[in-house]
């Protein structure tokens, strides 16, 4: 394979804990040296502390940059949340880690109600990692950038998972030595984040090794990719798991959709270092005290296996289980949701 080839850059994520105007002008020189080595750059982000959602959605004009306020608490969350309605694309997190209070799955069914769409910006996170350049994870920890990348794409031509895993790292060490002098470069985030279908999704490539998708879940297969993307990064930072975007990755919402990917399923496969539950779907007429149990669940799990966990489900509104989504959103696919 040409290592040249699908070089995509998914997050330059810039961490600060002020709002000056030369932050834009840094990220820009970053996504120039990056452009300048043959990657392809499909976000620019940043990740602030102590700063309201109010501010940072009125700091920034450019409508294609991603913003988002960390991790934020249960008062801080609520005190705001009408300021996350009427933002235009602002991000955080809600941190559960020390344990779930039985009205925190209202919060995601008020957001479902009054504005589903914001379900794609909002999670619930347990020992959260900090600087992760993927949204809405990301939890600030000091002033600085991390890259994070859409690998899957690097699987393209690869007849074997030893083959695909090299190519990052290759990719990898070319981005540490970009910015080997750099004093402000946190790190890289190498976590697996597919999209959509063909060289992009996950599950794709998966089939064309295997058998099905199913088949793999008992096997060894996710840990030996998770060992490799926690270890063989020449300067990790962030989450470095697996991602299972039911909604996302398209060939998943297709296994989603022939039962093949429950959340029973999901949780499991999370363990095997993935990291959670993610854009997984959920009908208006859930049970809020199912929410609960799961996030209960997850919190216990993290708190067993001291691992980042996240969950983060999404609605149109609309549809209940049973019915399929309407989620007019080019990055995720339409399903007939499922009982969670």
């Amino acid at each position: 394979m040409n290592k040249q080839k699908n070089k995509i850059i998914r997050s330059i994520c810039y961490f600060t804990n002020t709002l000056e105007a030369g932050i834009l002008d840094r990220i820009e020189t970053i996504a120039e040296r990056l452009a300048g080595a043959g990657f392809e750059i499909q976000t620019r982000r940043i990740c602030s502390t102590e700063i309201s959602i109010k501010e940072i959605d009125s700091a920034f004009q450019d409508s294609s940059l991603y913003l988002s306020v960390g991790t934020l608490s249960r008062e801080t969350a609520h005190d705001q949340f009408n300021d996350f309605l009427n933002a235009r694309n602002v991000a955080f997190n809600l941190n559960l880690s020390s344990g779930v209070d039985p009205q925190d799955p209202q919060f995601l069914f008020n957001i479902m109600k009054k504005r589903p769409d914001k379900t794609f910006s909002f999670a619930y996170t347990f020992n959260n990692a900090p600087s992760s350049p993927y949204f809405p994870s990301a939890h600030y920890l000091k002033n600085g950038f991390a890259v994070g990348l859409q690998p899957t794409d690097l699987s393209e031509g690869c007849e074997s998972l030893d083959e695909w895993l090299q190519n990052m790292k290759t990719v990898w060490t070319e981005i540490a030595d970009i910015f080997l002098q750099d004093s402000d470069f946190i790190g890289l985030d190498s976590s697996i984040a597919p999209l959509f279908t063909g060289k992009s999704s996950l599950i794709y490539f998966i089939k064309k090794l295997y058998n099905s998708f199913s088949e793999t879940v008992t096997q060894d297969l996710y840990l030996r990719i998770t060992n490799f993307i926690k270890h063989e990064n020449p300067k990790p930072i962030g989450l470095c798991g697996l991602m299972f975007p039911c909604l996302e990755d398209f060939e998943l919402a297709d296994e989603y959709e022939k039962e093949n990917f429950s959340i029973e399923r999901n949780i499991y496969l999370s363990l095997h270092s993935g990291l959670g539950i993610d854009t997984y779907p959920i009908g208006i007429d859930e049970s809020p005290n199912r929410v609960l149990e799961i996030l209960c669940l997850l919190q216990g799990l993290s708190q067993k296996y001291a691992k980042p966990l996240s969950a983060r489900f999404i609605s149109d509104g609309t549809a209940k289980i049973g019915e399929k989504t309407d989620l007019k959103n080019q990055y995720l696919k339409d399903v007939v949701v499922r009982p969670l």
